[in-house]
């Protein structure tokens, strides 16, 4: 028996279909599908993987480029209980084995981006993979007329489907893979109570409505991706679709289709910012109200340029990761409403500059209303491993056996890797990750608080510091930075810090910089400063 109380993320289909009959949910391309329309294509793709053998539990193995299908195809899994597994089209075949070889999907979904994978993946078997589906043809590796593609595979759905949908095992209905930063991609699995309480929280935040048009910017193999897709399924706004992230393209998408929201991470933030810049036309962006960005804090001159060139925008950050379905904290960087005119605004810009960038960390803002954050401190000081719980936790890795209660403090809670604090009115400061931490000369180094610092000279637009073996520090500092464009390097010829006239920076003149901001002792007079050629 189904308890249709549980959490299902479906439940967004029955809004859809009344509140969205007859207006536009997805424009992809030449394809623009009503609410009725999309909610039907939904319904006879699950029904034809019902009438195909796709039970409850099973995976389903997903790699293709942004598009209205594929939101259908994740639905539409979700549907008859199965486990949606978004492979990264950017894999190599190898890459891509290894994930499915540790879910083991019955079938696989592709589009042309993964064309390079179909001859490998003929003489290449899968126990596990029964079926091999193409979302649009099939590709000219297998042009049989039996081939499988998402219209053959649709059946006209029995009226006793209509929202009947099931689970999986512990109500699992994602698996999202990691980055592999830290090894091999990891398989986060992820439950439908934890797509919808993120979902909630960006409404509740961000402020996403039914009459929002949100163009996908990021990957949907990514749980940012994902996560924001499915806020805008909840409300009933409108999806537009570019195949991946072009500057040029989602421009003129915002331009065509009077955008307002999408999502970014500092890369895509640059990017736009640079066409805007050489085309001088940001009045094409007034439609954009909200403007979310993970993956990393935008710098103080990107934050300046999103303002200037998104005027009518509120922009948000969100800090946050794959393990927790997403976005732990968010904060405002900028509410056109709290800045009326021109001098306001620079006075808010030269706040926030000064408030969120400081030398003991970056501040990611508040945590959401269903997150609950603590500090595990491994010594005296305030800093410690930050650790989270409450119902947007993961379920598991794929492969790992659910664990069993236990009487440990820390049971239920989920170590994110990063080192930060609280402070006195309940923001997160982070510091930098556990396993990047830097030993020189005896002291503990964090490059994320020393790139914090290299971020607030306004010559620097980027920098990324390592640490480098040394026989006497055990490691050296070494920072990278990317400098403005309209300044120079002149390691040789150092410019006195006192000398503003010319915009010219040096190794010298940057460690005077990280001494004024209490970078100072071994972190501070053993910095390499090397220049960026991009």
């Amino acid at each position: 028996m189904a308890f249709y109380s549980r959490a299902h993320i479906c439940h967004c289909l029955s809004r859809l279909a009344t509140l969205r009959i007859h207006s536009a949910v997805t424009i992809s391309g030449n394809r623009r599908n009503t609410g009725h329309q999309f909610v039907d294509g939904v319904l006879s793709l699950a029904q034809g993987l019902l009438d195909l053998g796709v039970r409850s539990g099973d995976v389903v193995a997903i790699s293709a480029l942004n598009s209205d299908r594929y939101l259908e195809w994740f639905l539409a899994v979700a549907f008859v209980g199965g486990v949606a597994a978004p492979l990264n089209y950017r894999w190599s075949f190898e890459e891509a084995r290894f994930a499915m070889e540790m879910v083991k999907p019955v079938m696989l979904i592709t589009d042309s981006s993964c064309s390079y994978w179909y001859p490998k993946l003929q003489n290449d078997h899968l126990p596990s993979l029964r079926w091999h589906v193409f979302m649009d043809s099939p590709s000219e590796f297998n042009s049989k007329e039996s081939a499988l593609t998402t219209e053959t595979l649709k059946k006209p759905a029995l009226k006793s489907l209509s929202f009947n949908y099931a689970w999986a095992p512990e109500g699992a209905v994602l698996i999202c893979f990691t980055s592999g930063t830290t090894g091999r991609p990891k398989g986060v699995t992820i439950s439908h109570s934890a797509l919808i309480i993120q979902s909630l929280a960006k409404i509740a935040i961000v402020g996403c409505g039914e009459d929002d048009v949100y163009l996908h910017t990021a990957p949907l193999c990514h749980i940012g991706g994902l996560s924001s897709a499915l806020t805008m399924l909840m409300v009933g706004g409108c999806h537009i679709f570019i195949p991946k992230f072009d500057a040029k393209l989602a421009l003129e998408a915002i331009k065509q289709h009077h955008v307002t929201s999408l999502i970014t991470v500092p890369a895509i933030m640059a990017d736009l910012v640079s066409i805007i810049r050489m085309k001088m036309t940001w009045k094409v962006t007034e439609s954009v109200k909200k403007i979310l960005n993970g993956g990393g804090g935008l710098s103080n001159g990107l934050i300046e340029d999103a303002i200037k060139f998104f005027p009518r925008a509120k922009i948000l950050s969100a800090y946050g990761m794959t393990e927790t379905c997403s976005s732990l904290t968010f904060m405002t960087l900028y509410d056109p409403t709290c800045a009326s005119s021109r001098q306001a605004l620079q006075e808010f810009v030269e706040i926030k500059s000064n408030s969120f960038h400081l030398p003991e960390g970056v501040c990611v803002g508040k945590p959401a209303p269903h997150v609950e954050l603590k500090i595990c401190f491994d010594s005296s000081d305030h800093v410690g491993r930050i650790l989270t719980r409450g119902p947007h936790i993961m379920l598991r890795y794929w492969d790992q056996i659910p664990s069993r209660p236990s009487d440990s403090p820390d049971e239920g809670w989920l170590d994110t890797g990063d080192i930060g604090s609280i402070d006195d009115y309940g923001n997160i400061w982070l510091i930098g990750r556990t396993n990047n931490r830097i030993k020189s000369g005896g002291e503990n180094v964090y490059p994320e608080e020393v790139e914090t610092v290299l971020s607030q000279h306004p010559g620097v637009t980027g920098s990324v510091v390592v640490g480098h073996p040394d026989v006497r520090l055990t490691q050296m500092i070494v920072a990278c930075i990317r400098i403005k464009d309209n300044w120079q390097w002149a390691d040789n010829s150092p410019v006195h810090p006192t000398e503003k006239k010319e915009l010219v920076l040096s190794s010298e003149t940057l460690r005077h910089h990280c001494r004024e901001k209490n970078l100072t002792g071994i972190r501070g007079t053993h910095h390499i400063i090397l220049p960026m050629d991009y």
